[in-house]
């Protein structure tokens, strides 16, 4: 089958991607590589270079390839720029969105896999682990743009009978995220710790996040091919981790001896979030497989490589 994937250069929809194409699915990518990198897209994929706000490259696209199903993940992710910029992150998640939703049902798509955010849209909680029926109560332009796609699939599936499935990401770590991303807490300080710089934390330590190997994610996105047909999903590990914690495991793997400097939180963070995610393993089949500390292994161990390549290529570079 057909299938449209948009932000599949960045970190979490390329290894979507390379799931889609093999498990034997004609996968067409779209991405306007503001955030992600040549680098993650899968050769065996059809590429096109094209902002999700360019409503006319966008009907092309769905009039040429005529994709069965799309997984729509390119975003403004950024938190803090939609803070600063919140006309900016309408216009690409909110109007962005309606121009793929808009192409599906005009070009024949049958199903719309869309990516939401958890912390992002709840806010801060009355309680945990929190339900997907709980208060929706985002406290940044960001939660409240990617949220309100979700009332835009519900009214098209009620109107069109445009089948959808939302999922709504915890934290979400693994290789190829970038130190730049939203919630690429491994990733930096992976990097910061490699390079020799003193990792930042935002805060006491004590946050309270819940992080979800890509893997795993990976896997939602497979069950929602066929199942969770009209369904809002919580994908994560739905266990709470601290800052700290995150930042020990990473500097215990890396066997450094460096502490952290705690600075005050930013605008927009939320204090804790950790998800009940029951209702995907009963309707979607899925529950999450890696564990924080086999995830975190993995995660380092790919960024160690990436600092020896990249040291290597310094060295050759020098010795030319």
């Amino acid at each position: 089958m057909k299938i449209l994937v948009t932000g599949a250069a960045g970190f979490i929809a390329s290894h979507v991607a390379d799931a889609y194409v093999n498990a034997g699915h004609d996968v067409v990518i779209l991405d306007d590589l503001s955030r992600g990198s040549k680098g993650n897209l899968n050769p065996k994929c059809r590429f096109y270079q094209c902002d999700i706000r360019d409503r006319e490259a966008i009907q092309k696209v769905f009039l040429l390839e005529k994709p069965a199903i799309v997984n729509h993940h390119a975003a403004q992710m950024d938190v803090r720029r939609g803070v600063r910029e919140p006309l900016f992150d309408a216009e690409v998640n909110i109007l962005g969105s309606l121009n793929l939703i808009e192409a599906a049902l005009a070009n024949g798509v049958e199903r719309f896999i869309y990516i939401a955010s958890a912390g992002a849209g709840y806010g801060e909680p009355e309680r945990m682990p929190v339900l997907e029926d709980s208060p929706i109560n985002p406290i940044t332009p960001y939660g409240i743009s990617k949220h309100t796609i979700e009332h835009y699939l519900f009214t098209f599936h009620f109107l069109y009978r445009l089948e959808y499935v939302v999922l709504r990401y915890g934290n979400v770590y693994g290789p190829r995220q970038s130190s730049q991303g939203e919630a690429g807490v491994f990733a930096t300080f992976s990097e910061q710790m490699l390079s020799g710089i003193q990792p930042i934390i935002y805060g006491d330590g004590t946050k309270i996040r819940d992080y979800v190997y890509i893997t795993d994610v990976v896997a939602a996105n497979v069950a929602a091919l066929e199942r969770g047909t009209g369904e809002i999903f919580n994908i994560s590990s739905g266990v709470q981790t601290t800052d700290q914690e995150v930042f020990d495991l990473v500097r215990d793997l890396l066997g450094k001896s460096i502490h952290p400097k705690y600075v005050p939180v930013r605008p927009g963070e939320i204090d804790r979030i950790c998800l009940d995610i029951s209702k995907a393993e009963r309707l979607l089949g899925w529950k999450p497989q890696v564990s924080l500390t086999e995830g975190a292994r993995r995660t380092v161990a790919y960024f160690k490589e990436q600092a020896a390549d990249k040291e290597s290529r310094a060295e050759a570079h020098t010795s030319v």
